[in-house]
């Protein structure tokens, strides 16, 4: 997974913190963070398009969250970001070359490994569907005191 992943849930994280201050401009989202502000532009912009942020245009504009935070799941933004690309191929190169000479019906079910991955990204999916941006901000209540005493500071 890219560092988009990480920089879009704590956005989505923080605009939930600060979803009574309407908008907040990429500007500020990239200070606040420490982070380019055109490449994470693209992230929200990629989440926006997803229905995940409201992108609002103009000198007060910026991005807020499009649903509330318990209607958006991990995965909601991981497949935003990352796409839904399947974490591991299986191009089954056990059937090629010499290793796969006379192997008859051995072939005929899926590779154990392509099995297993599967098995595994089911339960990394079904993990990230099954907590929510509202989850992580119920986690952290010293963050979203600080969220806002730091945001007001920075906006006054």
């Amino acid at each position: 997974m890219g560092e988009g992943v990480e920089w879009g849930l704590h956005c989505c994280v923080t605009l939930a913190w600060l979803r009574e201050e309407g908008p907040v401009s990429i500007r500020r989202l990239a200070a606040w963070f420490d982070l380019p502000q055109e490449y994470l532009k693209k992230r929200l912009q990629a989440l926006t398009r997803a229905g995940i942020l409201a992108s609002t245009p103009g000198a007060r504009g910026g991005f807020s969250l499009a649903r509330p935070p318990e209607r958006i799941t991990l995965m909601d933004v991981v497949t935003a970001l990352q796409g839904p690309l399947e974490p591991f191929r299986c191009d089954e190169i056990r059937q090629r070359g010499v290793g796969g000479e006379g192997a008859g019906s051995e072939f005929a079910r899926p590779c154990g490994i392509a099995t297993a991955m599967r098995r595994a990204e089911l339960a990394w999916r079904r993990e990230l569907a099954a907590q929510t941006i509202a989850d992580l901000m119920a986690h952290a209540p010293v963050g979203a005191e600080r969220t806002r005493r730091n945001y007001s500071r920075m906006t006054g």
